[in-house]
């Protein structure tokens, strides 16, 4: 089973995913979700730019540091909980805890690798929305000459705003993954679905 897209095209949903907000042209936002994210995000840059930690040999110290910083700000428990739908409330609080370590390793193997493809796009940002605990960030990423609108969304979690889902030109990442999950969950139960992703990750 595939999960995911293109090589290229991954790497350009990643820098998108995790630094689309850091952006050369800002404009006036109101205080909330886009001011807290910013500057975590902006320090994914500089992980990955920085010069003691280029190379093969530092991978596992880069994406070790990048993860750190990542799980600051993005909820991986309710991403995997929407992921999953209905199958979250018929499974175990330990059944739980490892389908959302398997979730963060799956996304960590599909696009933290990729972060070291970012060559300088750029962000403008559109408007930013608030209602009842939730919040979307609306952004319009630009690279390579063409122009992508991306779209965070996310929830409050007492004084924090954090990352659940991420639209890119109208696919959301939860769907998208719920998606590719739904008939191997109808076929091979929960426990079907986790080993496929426990096999998929452990060929990254």
């Amino acid at each position: 089973m595939k999960f995911g897209r293109s090589r290229y095209t991954i790497g350009v949903v990643c820098v998108m995913f995790f630094l689309g907000i850091c952006a050369s042209n800002v404009h006036a936002v109101a205080k909330g979700p886009t001011q807290q994210l910013q500057p975590i995000l902006e320090r994914l840059i500089e992980i990955i730019q920085e010069p003691e930690l280029q190379g093969e040999k530092n991978r596992e110290k880069r994406r070790g540091i990048v993860m750190e910083v990542v799980k600051k700000r993005f909820d991986f428990r309710e991403m995997s909980k929407r992921v999953l739908g209905p199958t979250w409330r018929d499974i175990t609080d330990e059944e739980r805890e490892k389908f959302v370590t398997q979730m963060i390793k799956l996304l960590e193997n599909n696009y933290i690798g990729q972060l070291e493809n970012y060559s300088g796009q750029t962000v403008e940002y559109v408007n930013e929305r608030i209602r009842s605990g939730r919040a979307q960030v609306s952004t319009l990423v630009k690279n390579n000459g063409n122009t992508y609108p991306v779209y965070y969304v996310l929830l409050k979690d007492e004084d924090k705003w954090m990352v659940y889902d991420v639209n890119i030109e109208g696919v959301s990442l939860i769907r998208n993954y719920r998606a590719q999950f739904k008939s191997i969950l109808h076929e091979e139960k929960f426990e079907g679905l986790l080993r496929i992703i426990e096999e998929k990750n452990q060929s990254f």
